[in-house]
């Protein structure tokens, strides 16, 4: 299987997942801005959408979206546990969080990064992201992780977005326990060999 990615970007959750798992992929670098992948070829033909991340299956298709490609990778080995059992109702709390960050903070962030919006924009998404944040803020209370004390597709997901506040310039002391979360994240084997592989850590 191929990950395309870019560093720091989304992508990085899935390859956090791949690493958590053990499960290998070979890695595509792909220039967000002009839409190529290392070796020169068209990433639009890779995924019509246009960015990443996309998974190259071996049959053929390719997956694209980070929490569908999260939870295709976890379920490769269900007993890493890093997803629950389709059909149950902690996978569907678990998608229920996927859907929450994808919606509510990752894509809250992405006017933060287009030096084209306007200050006045920026300081409504960055009000925003920290209305949405006290939720995080108190879900984390008394726990590790978002579930407790098992590591999920959903940590890996919510510690890459959280991972941008710094680019944006996004004050998260208010924040205490998601300050703990991301140092927890951070110091995992698997989270660290992924960011320095792709050149974000030393």
């Amino acid at each position: 299987m191929k990950l395309y990615y870019s560093p720091g970007a989304c992508s990085l959750a899935p390859r956090i997942v791949a690493e958590e798992l053990g499960v290998p992929l070979e890695f595509v670098k792909v220039d967000g801005t002009a839409k190529k992948t290392q070796d020169g070829a068209d990433f639009w033909k890779v995924n019509p959408k246009g960015y990443v991340p996309a998974l190259g299956l071996d049959d053929g298709q390719v997956l694209t979206e980070g929490p569908v490609i999260s939870q295709y990778l976890a379920d490769r080995k269900p007993q890493a546990g890093l997803a629950p059992a389709a059909g149950t109702m902690e996978r569907y709390r678990l998608q229920e969080m996927l859907g929450y960050i994808n919606s509510e903070l990752h894509k809250t962030y992405s006017p933060l990064f287009d030096k084209a919006t306007p200050q006045e924009t920026r300081d409504n998404r960055l009000a925003y992201l920290k209305k949405r944040y006290a939720v995080i803020e108190q879900k984390l209370d008394g726990h590790d992780y978002l579930f407790g004390d098992r590591f999920t597709v959903a940590d890996a997901y919510l510690f890459v977005v959280t991972n941008w506040a710094h680019h944006v310039k996004l004050d998260l002391s208010d924040f205490p326990k998601l300050q703990a979360f991301q140092k927890r994240v951070a110091a995992r084997p698997a989270v660290q060999k992924a960011m320095k592989d792709e050149g974000l850590v030393k």
